[in-house]
């Protein structure tokens, strides 16, 4: 196991120099259980990971310990974290909105493939979005959601020379959601749906011609070894979501409740935070632009975004991905999206479609 994720387990034996007295004075000593995202990408290893392994035991002096893993080398399915918390395996868990699509589309709404271009955007649309994705968490799951944070935006990393969305005509690409899947069948591709760690040797022997992910995700998990070109389409962002089961919150003081809101809170700007930086330094590490920090940088062909493209991308937002989306998830969600979402974006989900 890498020095990044040197205790983890017993974060408990973290120091608490400096922390707030103040509002750890009223807690009382708690033990809590976890499982998080992906270890590669930068959300978990630069936010989540410390979040959990020193974060919350210093700000608490000490009195609230947790034990806590990534999802994968836990040997769970993205689709999976927020069962194990509905059925109180762990206390809290976090994943990609957009894996719970299989119970409920409403979770794809604030990430769906070409909505949000740019992260400020990305983030306005899941704060409106958050109080219905909220509101169903709980009565699927049994599970309280606490912040939503994102990675860097969801691209095309290709093995193969492309120009644009007209060569992924025919090409076998994998995508991890369903609003990708309208997106790309809608060019002519054929998706196929597989997990974040099967991507690189299914690339390396061909499997998929290309496959989505974030533009600093792929970097971080090697996909450069594996790829030549990046298509700079954005296909979403992989918008992460933490949450606590609702048992477990109940049983909480209202001190504790207080401290992990004002905690998340917290943490879920530090997402962004590092969401941002990822962004402006994905180019540096993917085509060897500058310095890279996250390691040795690629020589990736970097393919930008035609203006016939972004014609291309816009109308089928409007005419594809939203309407197969609203199908989906019904007219009265629908209706409810045009009202929150759709006002941020100036979108509108045309219902007689539907």
């Amino acid at each position: 196991m890498s020095s990044r994720y040197l205790g983890i387990i017993t974060a408990g034996a973290v120091a608490f120099l400096g922390a707030s007295t103040a509002s750890a004075a009223d807690l009382s000593k708690t033990h809590v259980t976890g499982v998080g995202l992906n270890a590669n990408t930068v959300a978990s290893y630069k936010d989540e990971v410390p979040f959990w392994g020193q974060t919350i035991p210093k700000a608490s002096g000490g009195k609230v310990t947790a034990t806590f893993a990534p999802q994968d080398h836990m040997g769970v399915k993205g689709f999976q974290v927020m069962r194990m918390v509905k059925l109180g395996v762990v206390d809290f868990g976090a994943g990609d909105v957009s894996k719970m699509a299989q119970d409920s589309p409403v979770f794809e709404g604030c990430d769906l493939a070409g909505l949000a271009l740019d992260i400020k955007t990305a983030r306005a649309v899941c704060k409106a979005w958050l109080p219905v994705m909220s509101r169903v968490a709980e009565k699927l799951f049994n599970t309280k959601l606490l912040a939503v944070g994102t990675n860097p935006p969801q691209v095309v990393w290709c093995r193969i020379p492309i120009k644009g969305l007209a060569d992924l005509k025919g090409k076998k690409v994998r995508v991890f959601n369903k609003t990708m899947s309208d997106f790309i069948q809608a060019v002519g591709g054929t998706t196929i749906s597989m997990a974040f760690a099967e991507v690189v040797p299914a690339l390396q022997r061909g499997v998929v011609d290309c496959a989505v992910t974030g533009t600093m995700s792929g970097f971080t998990a090697g996909w450069p070894e594996v790829s030549t070109h990046q298509f700079q389409v954005y296909m979403g962002w992989s918008i992460n979501y933490q949450s606590v089961n609702l048992d477990s919150w109940n049983r909480m003081s209202p001190d504790l409740q207080k401290f992990f809101l004002d905690q998340f809170a917290k943490f879920e700007d530090k997402m962004w935070e590092t969401g941002a930086a990822a962004v402006a330094g994905a180019d540096n590490c993917n085509f060897g632009f500058g310095k890279c920090t996250e390691g040795k940088p690629a020589k990736l062909t970097k393919v930008a975004v035609s203006d016939a493209d972004k014609a291309t991308h816009k109308r089928l937002m409007n005419e594809v991905v939203l309407v197969e989306w609203g199908k989906r998830a019904g007219k009265d969600y629908a209706k409810e999206w045009n009202e929150t979402v759709g006002k941020v974006v100036g979108l509108t989900i045309p219902l007689d479609k539907l």
